[in-house]
């Protein structure tokens, strides 16, 4: 991939929690408008990875760039204001606030800014926001609050999102228009990084996929080859 097709760039990056390694020298890329997806197993390094972007963890070592900016040293805010958002794992609802005071809080970087836009794409991808507005978040479903979480994330109107496991719990029904909406969200030219539990759905999602086993990366290929991987389907899709 030649550097003026690169959205997203890690260069060597090595994150340690409490002196352990959690990732040895990731080096990745994504290009605008890609959907890549990052597999492996619990403590991979997966979230780990997100987390750095994020600017929620500082790497000991390497470099992040982002449209050409080097972002690793920024506070979070910052890497937000340049459009990079988050649906974390576990979804992080502000569970005392209603439905519509977390999406604007996902607005934050937007002072001044009329959000009502923004509410009615959210609305529009996810009509059962829109019936809860005014409920607690706290009181929702797993899936409602997973609908959130993105919702969330999308008022900021990031370049690329980042999603952290957004299948994790829901029913199977629940997980298929989740993923439809993944799609759509992509499709419409925002560019996704996924890490999911659910490899098959995942890579049959996006364009390209990285596989991470304890921090280190250990495949990157196009999605279709990763789910024709006798390794990959062996360690990942549960079937030869």
């Amino acid at each position: 991939m030649a550097e003026t097709e690169k959205l997203l760039e890690l260069k060597n990056l090595v994150v340690s929690y409490g002196g352990v390694e959690a990732l040895h020298g990731l080096s990745l890329a994504v290009a605008p408008g890609e959907l890549v997806t990052i597999l492996g197993a619990n403590g991979a390094g997966k979230s780990t990875t997100l987390m750095a972007i994020s600017g929620l963890v500082r790497p000991a070592q390497g470099e992040i760039y982002f449209q050409g900016q080097r972002i690793d040293v920024l506070p979070s805010h910052e890497v937000v204001r340049l459009g990079i958002t988050q649906a974390p794992e576990g979804r992080r609802v502000f569970g005392p606030m209603t439905v519509e005071e977390n999406l604007r809080l996902g607005g934050f970087t937007r002072h001044g800014q009329d959000l009502g836009p923004d509410l009615e794409r959210v609305y529009d991808l996810f009509p059962r926001l829109l019936e809860r507005q005014g409920q607690m978040a706290g009181t929702l479903s797993g899936g409602e609050q997973q609908m959130l979480a993105i919702g969330r994330a999308l008022m900021a109107r990031p370049k690329l999102l980042l999603l952290d496991e957004p299948s994790l719990g829901l029913a199977p029904l629940l997980v298929k228009s989740i993923f439809e909406t993944i799609k759509g969200i992509n499709e419409s030219g925002v560019t996704i990084i996924l890490v999911e539990q659910n490899a098959r759905a995942a890579l049959k999602l996006a364009d390209r996929g990285y596989v991470l086993d304890v921090g280190h990366l250990v495949l990157e290929d196009q999605a279709e080859r990763l789910l024709n991987n006798p390794q990959v389907r062996d360690a990942y899709l549960g079937t030869r």
